[in-house]
């Protein structure tokens, strides 16, 4: 049965990578993970935002990277979807853990280019490590080197490649980085590749699908293609 993950917590309802959004989520037993973006504050503690700048989903401006924690959890994270969520803040993966622990499947992306994050992957293993969540997680990244980094890191984590697009010998780039799970822009993905890659062993995540007739159509391919949806109720409907 095709797996539905809510796209930074149910998004469709609540502000993008907040608590309030990964709460809904979580109050729908249907919903079998989560996905959510983790970037790392000035001071090194990796908290959940998407863009590397603060403009659009907060009241605050300028990069992430460039603000302590102390800094971002002083900005309203809420109020740009709506004047009800004024209030939200951006949460640490550390909360994110807390309240997924033993619930729900969680997709770690790893928001990163180069060497904009040094240490995102150390400081995102140990606090895996501190709750004892690594069995519950994988880290996903557009940041292929990264992945190849966290497997030096860590064997046992489970690790994905996340693609905007059709490279040549895409499984081959998986094996490559030691990564087992592919995840591809559902306008990327057809059903040739997401069945060969089930058949090898990877696990497929489509994204981002919101169209009921999209998220039924890629539910066809195959029973083990995830689907990552804003809206986890459209695809509950199929199943």
């Amino acid at each position: 049965m095709n797996i539905c993950m809510a796209h930074r917590g149910w998004s469709g309802k609540a502000p993008e990578n907040t608590m309030t959004a990964i709460r809904l989520a979580l109050a729908e037993p249907a919903i079998q993970a989560m996905e959510i973006d983790v970037q790392l504050s000035s001071d090194g503690v990796p908290v959940l935002i998407h863009d590397f700048t603060l403009e659009r989903t907060t009241n605050g401006s300028g990069l992430v990277k460039d603000h302590t924690l102390e800094e971002l959890r002083q900005l309203d994270a809420g109020k740009w979807l709506d004047e009800k969520f004024a209030g939200e803040k951006i949460p640490t993966l550390e909360e994110a853990l807390i309240a997924v622990k033993g619930r729900c499947r969680l997709n770690i992306e790893l928001k990163a280019t180069s060497d904009m994050y040094p240490g995102i992957a150390e400081n995102v293993l140990a606090l895996l490590e501190q709750y004892g969540m690594k069995q519950e997680v994988c880290l996903t990244s557009f940041d292929h080197e990264l992945i190849r980094h966290v497997r030096t890191l860590d064997q046992q984590i489970e690790t994905g490649l996340i693609v905007y697009g059709r490279p040549v010998l895409m499984l081959e780039q998986l094996e490559e980085a030691g990564a087992s799970i592919l995840s591809m822009g559902y306008p990327f993905l057809n059903k040739e590749l997401a069945v060969a890659a089930i058949e090898k062993g990877f696990k497929v995540i489509a994204w981002t699908l919101d169209d009921p007739a999209h998220i039924r159509e890629v539910m066809s391919w195959h029973p083990d293609v995830q689907i990552c949806t804003n809206h986890p109720d459209r695809m509950l409907e199929f199943v």
